[in-house]
Order: structure tokens, then sequence, then C-alpha cells
């Protein structure tokens, strides 16, 4: 979610990350596969910084709302209030207004003016980053390969095939 300006996607891309396996497919000539066949068996990291607003406000906060992984990085910029519409003045300028919001279940508004904050906070320093170094990105892969380590995942192994008499 790095210098995500926002959009309108992060509900399709959270609904495809937390889609569960339920179940295993066995073909007579091909591997065995997961059902539903879309969903993503492993451990997840976000990485967030703070050129992400709006959208990519929305999307580490639910991200951790749905205890996908932690987040690693800066804390977002905290800008989700959305406007619609621009009306017109008369010297060809346009007025915003202010329309939408988010707050939790919990009846607290959430993210504007506060951003989302990380769990593991990284810098990505300028010089570094012209050294060609990303230590966001790779604070994200020793996590993950930390995780693998510790909690492998695997599939189910197929069961023996039925006896038939």
């Amino acid at each position: 979610m790095r210098y995500n300006g926002g959009g309108f996607v992060s509900e399709m891309i959270l609904e495809r990350l937390r889609r569960l396996i339920v179940g295993m497919g066995s073909s007579r000539n091909a591997q065995d596969y997961p059902y539903p066949g879309a969903a993503f068996y492993g451990h997840m990291v976000c990485l967030l910084n703070e050129y992400s607003a709006s959208d990519g406000d929305y999307f580490p906060y639910f991200f951790r709302e749905y205890k996908l992984g932690p987040l690693i990085g800066k804390r977002t910029w905290g800008g989700v209030v959305g406007i619609r519409g621009f009306r017109p003045l008369i010297d060809g300028g346009y007025v915003t207004v202010p329309e939408f919001a988010a707050f939790s279940l919990e009846s607290k508004w959430i993210i504007e003016n506060r951003g989302t904050e990380p769990d593991i906070e990284v810098d990505n320093l300028p010089k570094l980053v012209m050294q060609g170094k990303d230590p966001q990105l790779e604070k994200g892969v020793e996590v993950l390969l930390q995780k693998i380590k510790d909690e492998p995942k695997k599939l189910p192994p197929r069961p023996p095939y039925p006896e038939k008499r």
C-alpha cells in the first residue's frame, strides 16, 4: 500500500485476501488443489508509508482488523474524508464539500487526521533508497521468512483411496 493515493479497490483486494481454504480437490492426472482456488494460503504482511492516503489509509487499517498480518513501514497520511462532485464557481474555480467519513464498529471515528500506525516501524531513508535499498521491504521479507520457519503452512495430503468391494 505504499505510495497509494487512493481509489476504491481496497474492499475487493481485502475480500480476496480473506478467503479461507475450506476443502481440497483432487484429479487423477493433476496436482491436488485448494477450494476455493483463488484463496491464498500463506503468511502476509502489509507495507505502508506516509505517502498513502484515502483508500491507501483504509487498506492497511482493515488488513489489521481482519488479522491478516503485521503492518510494516511508516504511519499513513490520515486523509480519508471523501468528497463528491465539484460545485462550479463564477470565476471558473470550484468548491468541494467533505461528505464521507469512516468509523469503527465501536462507534469511534477512525484514521482521519491520524493515519494507520504500523506494527513495526521502519523508515525508508532517502540515502538508503538512493543506494537501491528498501528497508521496509527487507523487513517484510525478514518477518515472513521467520513466520514460515516458525509456523509453516501445509495443505493436507490426499487421503487413501477408498477400497472397492
